[in-house]
Parts: C-alpha cells; sequence; structure tokens
C-alpha cells in the first residue's frame, strides 16, 4: 500500500502558512477549477511517469487530496464538459461530439449564483453544437443563452491551434472577438489571473462577493505543440514507454514522436498551475479558495496500439483530480490520497458541497466534498464508476461503436458492446491491460457479477443499453 493512501488531518506547508499579510479568511470559500484537455492521469510526476515533469502539481498532493480513482466517464470532450457544468450523466445532457447543451438546462452557475457567488468562465466551451464540417470553429460565436449562465464569460467553441487561439464574449455592443497572444495555456491562465486579482481587490474592499472561476485550456491535446522553451528539451529518443505500448515500429515511433511535444505541454501546464498558485498567496486567497486541478479526459499515446480516447482502457479514462487550498478547519482538511471513484458527473456537486451549498434536485451526481472536508456520516463510497460510448465519434483513432462498461472498487474492468462482452481485466494483477479475460469461461462467475453491475447502473441512471445476459 502507498504510504499516502490513507487520508489524514494537515495544516498546508508552514511555508506556505507564512505568507505575508494572509488574513483570516471570512465568508464563503471561492473555487477555481483549472483544467486541461486530455492530460492522462498516468503523466504526473508524483505517481512515477519518468517522462513528466510537473512539481506544482505534484505539490497538491502535499496540500490537498489527490483521487486517483477519478475517471471520465465518457473520455470525450464535449460529453465531459456536458456532465462537468451540470452534474448529469452524457445519455441525459450532451450524448456525443459536437452536441450542444440542452437548451434551458441549468449549470453549477446558478445555484452559485443563487447562493451570492460571483462567476467566470475562460477558455475551452465545445458545447454550442457548432459542427467543424462547416468551417473553423475558433471563427464560430457561441450564442450567449448557450454560455451556461456566467456571469463574465470569455471563451472559445474548439481551437486546435495552440498559437491561433481566438476567444469571445459580450453580446451587442459589448461583443468582442480576439486572437489570444502568445500560447494558449499562458494567454488563458492570463485572463483567469487578471480576474482573480480583481475579485481579491473588490473582497478586501468588503464590496466583493465570493467567486467560482472555470479555466479551460487545449493543452496537451493534440497537434503537439509546446513552447520552444520547453519543446527544445525533448526529443523523440529520450522517451520512455508504458509497458503496453507494443514493439510495433510504427506505433513506437508515432508515440515517441507525439510524446516528445505531449510532455512539454504538460510542463507548460504545469508552470501555468504554478502561476495560479502564486498569485493566491500573493492575494492572500489561498486559504480561503477551494482549487481544483483535473482533465477531461486522457490519451493513449501509442499503449494497446492505439492514440488519444474514446476506449475504456486505463490511458483513457484515467484523469488527475486534485483539491488543494482553502482554510483547514479546527477538525483540520484532509490530505493524502483516495482511491474513491469519481466521474465527470460528481464534480459540479463536489463543488458545490465545497462551498456549502445544496446539490439541485437536477444534479445525478454525487458529493464527495467530504472526502477534502471533515464532515462525519456520509454516504458509502461508489463501488464502481459508470462508463460509456452514448453516439460514438466515428473518427479515426476511435472506437467506433458505443459500449458500456464499469471498473469496480475490488479491481475488475468490463466493458461491452451492444448485447456482446468485450473487454474484461483484473487490474490488480493486469494494470496495464494485457490480459483480456471477457471470454474465458474460467472467469465466468465473475463476469457475470460485473454484467449485473453494470445493469443496474444502467437501470439507476435510465440508460438504454442492451446488455449481455452472460
Amino acid at each position: 500500500m502507498h504510504r499516502r493512501d490513507f487520508l489524514r488531518a494537515a495544516s498546508l506547508p508552514a511555508a506556505l502558512a507564512a505568507v505575508p499579510g494572509t488574513p483570516a479568511p471570512a465568508g464563503p470559500p471561492n473555487v477555481i477549477w483549472f483544467f486541461g484537455d486530455q492530460h492522462r492521469a498516468q503523466a504526473l510526476g508524483i505517481d512515477g511517469d519518468a517522462n513528466a515533469r510537473t512539481p506544482n502539481i505534484d505539490n497538491l498532493a502535499s496540500m490537498g487530496v489527490q483521487f486517483t480513482g477519478a475517471v471520465s466517464g465518457f473520455p470525450l470532450c464535449c460529453p465531459f464538459r456536458g456532465s462537468l457544468l451540470t452534474g448529469r450523466y452524457p445519455h441525459h445532457c450532451v450524448p456525443g461530439h459536437e452536441y450542444p447543451l440542452p437548451d434551458n438546462q441549468p449549470t453549477i452557475a446558478q445555484p452559485l449564483k443563487a447562493a451570492g457567488y460571483h462567476t467566470a468562465y475562460f477558455g475551452k466551451w465545445h458545447l454550442g453544437g457548432f459542427h467543424e464540417s462547416q468551417g473553423r470553429a475558433a471563427m464560430f460565436i457561441t450564442d450567449p443563452r448557450k454560455r451556461g449562465g456566467f456571469d463574465v464569460w470569455t471563451g472559445y467553441e474548439n481551437n486546435n491551434s495552440q498559437y491561433d487561439c481566438w476567444v469571445h464574449g459580450g453580446a451587442g455592443k459589448d461583443a468582442f472577438h480576439y486572437r489570444l497572444p502568445g500560447y494558449e495555456t499562458d494567454a488563458l491562465t492570463d485572463l483567469l489571473l487578471q480576474y482573480v486579482k480583481e475579485q481579491a481587490a473588490a473582497q478586501r474592499s468588503g464590496k466583493g462577493q465570493p467567486f467560482f472561476a472555470a479555466c479551460s485550456v487545449q493543452p496537451p491535446h493534440d497537434p503537439y505543440v509546446a513552447p520552444p522553451e520547453y519543446r527544445q528539451r525533448w526529443s523523440a529518443g529520450n522517451i520512455r514507454f508504458r509497458p503496453n505500448v507494443p514493439e510495433v515500429p510504427s506505433i513506437r515511433a508515432q508515440a515517441a514522436r507525439e510524446m516528445a511535444g505531449y510532455y512539454p505541454m504538460v510542463e507548460n501546464l504545469d508552470f501555468n498551475l504554478g502561476r495560479v498558485l502564486k498569485t493566491l498567496h500573493d492575494e492572500g486567497l489561498f486559504f480561503n479558495t477551494h482549487l481544483l486541478f483535473f482533465s477531461d479526459h486522457g490519451d493513449m499515446l501509442g499503449s494497446q496500439g492505439q492514440f488519444r480516447k474514446m476506449t475504456p482502457y486505463e490511458e483513457s479514462i484515467r484523469i488527475p483530480f486534485f483539491i488543494a487550498g482553502g482554510q483547514p478547519s479546527y477538525d483540520g482538511h484532509l490530505t493524502g490520497r483516495t482511491p474513491a471513484f469519481l466521474n465527470a458527473a460528481d464534480i459540479a456537486p463536489t463543488t458545490l458541497g465545497l462551498c456549502g451549498v445544496a446539490k439541485p434536485e437536477w444534479m445525478e451526481g454525487r458529493d464527495l466534498s467530504h472526502l477534502r472536508l471533515r464532515r462525519r456520516g456520509e454516504a458509502a463510497l461508489p463501488d464502481s464508476a459508470y462508463l460509456q460510448a452514448v453516439v460514438p465519434t466515428g473518427h479515426g483513432n476511435s472506437t467506433n461503436k458505443a459500449y458500456r462498461g464499469i471498473v469496480t472498487r475490488d479491481g475488475w474492468k468490463y466493458a461491452c458492446f451492444d448485447g456482446v462482452s468485450w473487454l474484461m481485466f483484473n487490474l490488480n494483477e493486469d494494470p496495464y491491460e494485457q490480459v483480456n479475460v471477457a471470454h474465458n469461461n474460467l472467469y465466468r462467475e465473475e463476469r457475470k457479477k460485473l454484467i449485473g453491475r453494470l445493469r443496474q447502473w444502467v437501470a439507476d441512471t435510465g440508460d438504454q443499453f442492451q446488455i449481455p445476459d452472460d
């Protein structure tokens, strides 16, 4: 067992507690979501990835809680974001690529605004329903009525050009649309930090509100282009592969080339997370701000001979997820690692729980804030996480059939196509998923249990899918 697998009560490091001029927290806590796109959970230095240089992310594990069981239940941008913002499962919200948020669907912004919060969103949105077959999404202007109800919204629909990122916002005579200066992650972080400083000044004046701010950046999503000062330290020749990247020359060549761009992008993301942490410290907000760092899904990067996302393999579904910041209470906030499952639909309810705001009835996910806040009498942790591909994209490097699956607390994973078993792994002894036992009758009894639990997930969430009988 990892020495930090037990949650423990602890204060923040003394060096952070000694920030000059840090006021005692007063009033409701602020919250920041800071998240990348296609950043897999395995790409963290703290968890042993020799390619990853992530000192700021790694430090979050000392300052907060790392959810090692966090998953992207539908590892695709639009469905994840729909679930993230609404706390609803994809089949009830955003079921596929380039689907919009349903009309009149509230997001996390509404209950927070009702509780007195100022809300802001910066960066990638991808919920306006634009189809890139009609042109470049960076030039698309999201209908103000489809921006989630945030007080401040500066974003873009989609963008795959890190040095040519256009953002828009406002409406009518106050509308704007402009190209960000420099590299996307740096420039979007600049917008977030400007907002944080403005909110800090308002709070110091006694006229401010608690705030909720989300900053969504596309890197390390492909194309794998990093700032030159990061990229120059990498070459395809110094990449270390995971054991499940097959020794097929074409696969390894592509994986090495792409990872030599991917990991510098992760390092730049980590650098900008450090900027966020420093600003919170400098503005005296760290001790009254919950910082959630995560990603929308992972990236196969050659594992299993595959690339990108949309599969139920570990490199696609597992995401980094940390909750840090906030003033330790008299009982102490919890720090360390928890294996508890956390899915996309759980993030909004958990955020509301951190703020002491009740989860609205239309949210389906669980509030797991008690794993950061020391509270008693919370519900039992989930025994499994639900995996879905509701509407396949049909893209290359993507599973082209709908599937459902689960990963369980006792270390099993099962996935099926419509009426047919597909994958089954014992992650305890096969963490790299190299032995598929879905059609091995030595495991028939275990398979039947997994099928039964998956069928229950389908029923409990009001989903529609034909699960195999055996």
